[in-house]
């Protein structure tokens, strides 16, 4: 996210995010009682390139011990919630309906990170994540704020859930997983997820490669290190499979780099949905020519395409909540509102962000896993961040909703024995 006061307020969001499933499918039979468990972590905002530079010497060893991939590859728009939920449902935000942070819908309203009442409305999330279908499965599952984890999807919750909480610090919440994993096997739970977003957020108000940046990173990495120790102390870690992702990277921003939305299209011609790096205008009604005249096309530091016009591989803009003019900032670019950019600043105005076109090599995520069910010392070619969801349901056992992931593309990651189909 770009300022750390619309931040905030997201996270504060996971407090109540939910979604809205696919109908339930049928039960699967469950996989064998001695099953491995299976652990995600998701660092936000963690460029694969910060491994290996002497702050993450856990991180290290799981991509020693295990596998790493060269990078994955987010979907558009490269932003936290959309990116998330992609990770779990294996659907791109155009199919899963969290198109934005900020998004509007006909029949809904708006939904704004700030806004509680309307996040936790389950229309908004459309997808099934893979929680459930562990549960479907009979399953037990465990999860530490992934947004959506706190809302019913299709009617079901993970059978233990923990909601957002910033006061609790990474080394507690890591502590508190690290019982999930490591509890007698009648209550351990099959799935387990943890969420940091510390990375994310020291990135984006000092910049990715600061002091304080490669801090969080360092307690982060230490937090995932406690876990490691407790599962070495119970003699668990050769019955946990343990996958680390991230959603995204992050790119400079320089003081100068600032656009007022106003400055884009004036109030009057169009409504800014969405702003920061991926901003949504819909025209104000009788202003279509206007708007679309001064909008589309290219910028000096942004361009604009209606809807249906976006770049294809970005497979992005079928989905109603899309406003009807999408703009997208070049690499380091921020969009804000005039009254925003007037209360900051210019030195506190060099800082982080994502959200840019999803090819550029900063904005790359992050993948490392180790378990039985892993390969040792390999690197894979890049993935897209789709392809985690069937690899989830792989290891898990669980037949996999429809999803946009290729299921082959880690199949060079896993032994021979967990390569073979599921089912």
């Amino acid at each position: 996210m770009p300022l750390p006061s619309i931040r905030g307020a997201w996270l504060a969001l996971l407090l109540l995010a939910g979604c809205a499933g696919t109908p339930p499918r049928p039960a699967v039979a469950a996989p064998a009682p001695d099953a491995p468990v299976l652990l995600l972590i998701s660092i936000d905002g963690l460029h694969p390139d910060a491994l290996g530079r002497g702050d993450t010497p856990h991180l290290d060893r799981i991509a020693a011990e295990g596998v790493r991939a060269e990078w994955m590859n987010p979907s558009y728009p490269v932003l936290t919630f959309p990116n998330h939920f992609t990770l779990v449902t294996g659907l791109r935000p155009d199919r899963h309906g969290i198109v934005h942070n900020t998004m509007r819908d006909a029949g809904l309203g708006e939904f704004r990170v700030a806004d509680r009442e309307a996040g936790a409305r389950a229309p908004w999330w459309q997808g099934e994540p893979i929680w459930n279908a562990a549960e479907q499965a009979g399953l037990r599952t465990a999860i530490w704020a992934w947004p959506g984890n706190t809302a019913p999807i299709g009617g079901l919750r993970p059978a233990r859930w923990v909601p957002y909480s910033p006061e609790v610090t990474a080394a507690a919440r890591a502590d508190e997983v690290a019982g999930w994993v490591t509890a007698p096997a009648a209550t351990r739970p099959r799935l387990a997820a943890l969420y940091f977003e510390h990375v994310d957020a020291a990135g984006h108000d000092h910049g990715p490669d600061a002091e304080p940046t490669r801090a969080a990173l360092r307690a982060v990495d230490a937090a995932i290190g406690r876990i490691l120790k407790a599962l070495d102390a119970h003699g668990l870690a050769p019955h946990t499979d343990l996958i680390v992702v991230s959603d995204h990277g992050m790119a400079p921003v320089e003081p100068e780099q600032y656009l007022a939305v106003e400055d884009m299209a004036p109030l009057e011609e169009a409504e800014a949905v969405s702003i920061g790096q991926v901003i949504g205008f819909n025209p104000r009604p009788g202003r279509e020519q206007a708007a679309a005249a001064r909008l589309l096309g290219r910028h000096a530091h942004h361009e604009c395409w209606r809807r249906q016009d976006l770049p294809p591989r970005w497979r992005y803009g079928s989905h109603p909540r899309v406003p009807a003019i999408v703009c997208q900032m070049d690499e380091g670019w921020n969009a804000s509102p005039r009254a925003h950019l007037q209360r900051i600043p210019l030195e506190r105005r060099k800082r982080g962000a994502h959200g840019y076109d999803p090819a550029l090599p900063s904005m790359r995520a992050m993948f490392v896993a180790r378990g039985p069910s892993f390969r040792s010392g390999v690197t894979v070619p890049a993935i897209d961040n789709v392809d985690v969801y069937p690899l989830l349901a792989r290891l898990l056992g669980v037949e996999p909703a429809p999803n946009d992931g290729d299921p082959r593309a880690l199949l060079p990651a896993l032994k021979p024995a967990a390569d073979a189909p599921a089912h």
